[in-house]
């Protein structure tokens, strides 16, 4: 008996050593606890995700072919699967599918970060996808199509385009998440929105970044979502945190956290443009344009923000 407990603490003990070794260990040599090296949990997307992400594009999309109507029009307005709708436009022949988009925009005039509003002029005309439908019928002015999947309800005057299929994306295995990962020379660049004009974002959302293929993003690249300090400094709701006390009515020497925004005191200053930058969480690209790229959340450590900056991770 004594033997068989000595052998089952044997066993816990290796258990915990590799446990304690495997949640230690890290690449870069530094020591790793899960609150600055957590494992990663990917997300996998979906068919929904893959085909309902949307995109922004700088080439503004030709929209001669649109969706005129439906079967029931005017009293619908609005067609998912299975309804039948009409197309105008030239070119439609039975049998062929097209991809429904809508090009968007925001009627929130207040901006997410700064800048934003010319960021986004710059990157692009962001566009919904928002369905697929198969041309059964060309016999009439207006061609006869089904929808076959529907992302949200099809509108008439949304814009009809050539289906693709897309890309699959393949994903790396869980790993640990650098979350103090310093800058790099790969390529780089920013959240301009998130998808439906959401500002804060989580696993499983979409975003679209201003830097694509010829920038050398790739359908399945990964990339990080960074933010500093500073950042919060531009924010005029988060900013108000850095003008509030932070000591205790104890303490002797009374720190100040950046100068800029508090009288000086007799304690040590604390400047936020020294504080190491943040990993958020992790994206996995699933659309690409020349210049635009869409992504996925896969792993979030907090909420993303629309203007967080972003990085090629170092998983490619």
């Amino acid at each position: 008996m004594k033997k068989t407990g000595l052998f089952v603490l044997l066993l816990a003990t290796a258990a915990w050593a590799q446990g304690g070794a495997d949640a230690t260990a890290d690449p870069q040599g530094t020591s790793a606890t899960t609150n600055s090296f957590p494992t990663q949990r990917v997300q996998t997307p979906t068919y929904a995700d893959l085909y309902c992400a949307g995109f922004i594009s700088k080439q503004i999309l030709p929209d001669a072919n649109f969706i005129a109507g439906g079967l029931q029009t005017p009293t619908t307005t609005k067609f998912t699967r299975g309804d039948l709708i009409y197309l105008r436009g030239t070119g439609y022949t039975a049998g062929a599918e097209y991809e429904i988009v809508r090009a968007l925009k925001d009627l929130n005039e207040y901006e997410m970060y700064p800048g934003q509003k010319k960021l986004l002029k710059e990157t692009g005309q962001p566009y919904e996808e928002v369905g697929r439908v198969k041309i059964v019928d060309t016999r009439s002015k207006a061609a006869i199509g089904q929808v076959e999947y529907s992302c949200d309800g099809i509108n008439p005057g949304d814009t009809a385009i050539p289906f693709a299929e897309k890309q699959p994306v393949a994903f790396h295995t869980q790993i640990r998440f650098d979350r103090f990962l310093p800058s790099s020379n790969k390529s780089s660049g920013r959240i301009v929105m998130g998808k439906d004009f959401d500002s804060e974002l989580g696993t499983g959302q979409k975003l679209y970044i201003n830097i694509g293929s010829n920038q050398g993003v790739k359908i399945g690249d990964y990339y990080r979502a960074t933010r500093s300090y500073e950042a919060d400094l531009k924010d005029p709701v988060d900013s108000l945190s850095f003008k509030a006390a932070i000591a205790e009515d104890t303490q002797k020497k009374t720190p100040s956290i950046d100068p800029t925004f508090l009288t000086k005191t007799n304690g040590p200053e604390i400047h936020v443009r020294d504080l190491p930058r943040r990993a958020v969480g992790e994206i996995v690209i699933i659309g690409v344009t020349n210049t635009t790229a869409t992504g996925m959340i896969v792993f979030a450590l907090e909420d993303v923000h629309a203007g967080d900056a972003v990085e090629a991770d170092q998983v490619q």
